[in-house]
Formats: C-alpha cells, sequence, structure tokens
C-alpha cells in the first residue's frame, strides 16, 4: 500500500498549469514514486509503492490515480530503472514489459513519456541546492564542467549531465553494465567466487543491494565463517551501522571502495570536472559510515590521474525523491518544444 504524504519540493509558488496536474513517476525495480505536479516546480501528493504489489506499470499508475479522485491529468512522465529504445520496455530486474503507446492509451494521456532513471536523476542535479548534498571529500567543481552520476539501489544506474550552451544535456547510459574490474587481493577473491555462477561480472553485480550479499557469501567463504545465514542487504546495512557485526562492517567497507572504483572510472570516461553525484537507494541510508569509508581514498587511487581526481568533487545527494524533480524538467521541455513546433491557429 502507498504511504502518501504532501510534499512541495521547491516550495516555491507558481502559476498552475492551463490544461490541469501532470503525472511524474520514478519507477524502480523494488519501489516507485508517483506525483502530481499542478505548476512548474511545484511536484505534491507523493505516492510511495511497492512494485511487488502490482502486476504492472498500468495497475499501479491507476491505483494512483484512483486517490486523486476525478483528477485526470493529460500529460505524465515516467522514469523507470531499465533502458528505453523505442516502445517496447522490457525491465532488466522486474517481470513487467509494457508498450509506451499501448500505455498511453489506455491510461488515456494526451502525452506519456517513458525515459531512464538516471537520465531523469542527471536532470534533477542543476535543481539541487547546496544543503540537498553532502560533499565527501575535497574538490572543486569547475563551472560549466560536465557532471556524473551513479547509484547503487537494486541495480547500478549511471548517467552524465553535458553542458550545451543554455542548456544540459543528460545522457541514456547502461555504465553499470560494464566489466568489474578488482582492485585489490580480496576484490579478487570476490570477483572469482562470483565467476563460479556467471562468465560476465559487471560493476552492478556488487554495487547495489543484491551486490551487498554477494559480497558478503564471497567474504564469509574467504574468512572461514563457516554457517553464517546470509542476511539481506538491508539486514547488512543495519547491522554494519550498529557495530554488531564485522563480517558485514567488512561487506560495507569493500562495497564502498568498489564503488569509489567506479565512480572514478566515471570521472575519467566523461571528465567529469563537474562534479560526481552520488545516488540511489543504498548510500544515502549509510549516513555518516559512507563518510568515514575507504570510498573517496579509493576514488583518488588512480596512479599518474591521481591529482586530477583529486580536484573533482563527489557528493552525496541528499534530496527527497530528486528524479521527480528530474523528469519534470524533461516533460516541460518536451511541451515547450511541441507548443514551439505547433502551427498558429487564428
Amino acid at each position: 500500500m502507498p504511504i502518501e504524504q504532501e510534499t512541495d519540493l521547491n516550495r516555491e509558488s507558481a502559476q498552475e498549469f492551463g490544461d490541469g496536474a501532470r503525472l511524474l513517476a520514478d519507477i524502480g525495480a523494488t519501489n516507485a514514486r508517483l506525483a502530481l505536479e499542478r505548476a512548474p516546480g511545484r511536484v505534491e501528493t507523493i505516492g510511495l509503492f511497492d512494485c511487488g504489489d502490482y502486476a504492472g506499470i498500468v495497475p499501479l499508475i491507476q491505483s494512483y490515480l484512483r486517490k486523486q479522485g476525478k483528477l485526470a491529468p493529460r500529460h505524465a512522465a515516467i522514469a523507470i530503472a531499465n533502458p528505453i529504445d523505442g516502445d517496447y520496455v522490457q525491465m532488466t530486474n522486474r517481470d513487467w514489459q509494457f508498450s509506451i503507446e499501448e500505455t498511453r492509451r489506455e491510461l488515456d494521456f494526451d502525452t506519456l513519456l517513458v525515459v531512464n532513471d538516471f537520465k531523469a536523476l542527471a536532470m534533477a542535479l542543476p535543481r539541487l541546492s547546496a544543503d540537498e548534498r553532502v560533499q565527501v571529500g575535497g574538490g572543486a567543481a569547475a563551472p560549466d564542467g560536465v557532471i556524473g552520476v551513479i547509484g547503487p539501489g537494486t541495480g547500478l544506474g549511471v548517467s552524465g549531465l553535458i553542458p550545451a550552451d543554455d542548456r544540459w544535456i543528460a545522457l541514456g547510459s547502461e555504465g553499470g553494465h560494464t566489466t568489474f574490474a578488482p582492485a585489490d587481493e580480496r576484490e579478487l577473491f570476490i570477483l572469482q567466487y562470483a565467476w563460479r555462477e556467471r562468465p560476465h561480472v559487471s560493476s552492478e553485480r556488487f554495487v547495489s543491494g543484491p551486490g551487498l550479499e554477494l559480497i558478503h557469501r564471497a567474504l564469509a567463504e574467504r574468512n572461514g565463517v563457516a554457517g553464517v545465514q546470509p542476511p539481506s542487504a538491508a539486514g547488512i546495512v543495519t547491522r554494519a551501522l550498529a557495530g554488531s557485526d564485522p563480517l558485514c562492517a567488512e561487506v560495507v567497507d569493500c562495497f564502498c571502495a568498489m564503488l569509489g572504483t567506479v565512480a572514478s572510472d566515471l570521472a575519467l570516461t566523461l571528465g567529469a570536472v563537474g562534479g560526481i553525484y552520488i545516488g540511489g537507494g543504498v548510500v544515502p541510508r549509510l549516513g555518516a559510515l559512507f563518510l568515514r569509508s575507504p570510498f573517496r581514498q579509493r576514488f583518488e587511487a588512480k596512479g599518474r590521474f591521481a591529482d586530477y581526481l583529486a580536484r573533482i568533487p563527489t557528493y552525496l545527494i541528499t534530496a527527497p525523491y530528486p528524479a521527480l524533480h528530474g523528469v519534470s524538467a524533461i516533460l516541460g521541455h518536451h511541451l515547450q518544444a511541441e507548443t514551439r513546433a505547433s502551427p498558429l491557429v487564428d
């Protein structure tokens, strides 16, 4: 069941849209967040849903809209944890599949945009205020520099933000599926452990919620901890935060180091001198434990490029529901472009 709350994400007064409220959604493999945007940047009536309670995207949206009474939005945009290539969408980490056009017709929308969730998150970054992020380590963002964003959740999301004249261009990326590279003997052991199960091991296999569980299984074997009942990802985090389980503490330490390596690879690949931002559902739950972790040390550990990376700042996103900001921007730009392209009618 959804937990609904009223939220004005930017708390600015703005004139309401003439064609009614817009539906916004951020749908991951595990959780979904749906909201209404009644005026530019004014996002409210946020509903939180467990995707496992629904057979697909249509019943999920219908359930949310039923609670809004007679409201019938004309325009909608969805950020989804999946690559988007054409009309047909088949989710990677959930057994949902749908046609965008058929879904638009079934829900009676004039407009339905579906975009990658980390493309949406990237578009949110220029809207973040200073108190909606926490800097981890040193460095300073270069003005108008390329920005990277990465986030472990059920999977590993990756995107980038490229400045272009007076606007930003967000990249659709599946960078979480690049091949994992170990940085020390411990990580080599974990990789060899994972190779027993699959021939290709991506960064997402470790730097994600399920990745915490895989690291735990590998380190339990490496450390000779027999008969350990593997906890869930949430359980690993809880025990690590409590300091009650040395193995879980090591798992989180290893996870953060791996994230540092993957984040630095992204920074080098994009030339992200505007900074690297960390989102997703896992890292924000670590709190101060992440700030004390080896993440930043590993981020800078790139040999001849250590000084280059030391100048690039890394930020933890603390804003609530940031992808809704981004999907709002994407929908707004799309509708503005359609308006400009429409012929004038006397």
